[in-house]
């Protein structure tokens, strides 16, 4: 007797670059397990298209000409369910920045090889967070850091050394058995305290997480 069979992951992929879009296209039309919604080549499209066909991840490109992929992100993580991650170079960081404090699930470089777009969609649709470890320490460590007289979303909360140490993992791209290994904590410890964290500081996965705490200027271990 056989299990389910469970529903193929459905991508809509947005991006002014027809080779690209011809590519990805191919991708997930020929891999089992994903099922391609549909294309555009500017955010506008992108936002309509996607709040009409409800497709579970959109990859969007930072930059599209007219409405570009920040403001088609803004427009579909506020009227649908459909999970985001940004389309990206290293020459376009602080935009990533932008994207992941919107609500962004992560992003993608764009010379990714097809083993890692597959990873990427899967580990969005799972509810998890696309943080690259080679990518994300660049990134964050391009980050101007906040001026002492602003406000942060960790301004009027305590936490814990081991809250701390677990929010460093997590910037710096650890996964949770990982992050267990390395503070000789259980992996389901180190969720709770994970749990525990998005609710006191309103954040919504671990790249959030990420960004807020080195704006909060938290991601260096004390000497």
């Amino acid at each position: 007797m056989t299990g389910p069979v469970s529903e193929p992951i459905s991508v809509f992929l947005a991006d002014d670059d027809l080779g690209l879009r011809k590519a990805y296209r191919k991708l997930f039309e020929r891999t089992p397990g994903f099922r391609f919604a549909g294309e555009a080549a500017d955010g506008a499209e992108a936002a309509r298209l996607v709040g009409a066909l409800k497709p579970a991840v959109a990859l969007l490109d930072v930059q599209m000409p007219g409405t570009d992929g920040l403001e088609a992100a803004r427009r579909i993580l506020t009227a649908t369910s459909t999970r985001v991650v940004m389309l990206t170079t290293f020459d376009l960081d602080e935009y990533v920045h932008q994207a992941l404090t919107i609500g962004a699930s992560g992003f993608l470089l764009k010379n990714a090889s097809p083993a890692e777009v597959l990873h990427a969609v899967r580990t969005v649709h799972a509810g998890n967070a696309m943080l690259a470890p080679e990518v994300t320490a660049r990134l964050l460590n391009r980050f101007t850091p906040r001026r002492p007289d602003e406000r942060h979303a960790f301004a009027g909360h305590v936490l814990s050394e081991r809250e701390l140490q677990v929010i460093r993992l997590v910037a710096r791209g650890h996964s949770n058995q990982q992050i267990a290994d390395e503070l000789f904590l259980s992996l389901e410890t180190v969720r709770t305290y994970l749990r525990r964290m998005f609710a006191k500081l309103g954040v919504n996965d671990r790249t959030h997480l990420a960004v807020l705490a080195y704006e909060a200027g938290l991601l260096h271990d004390p000497r």
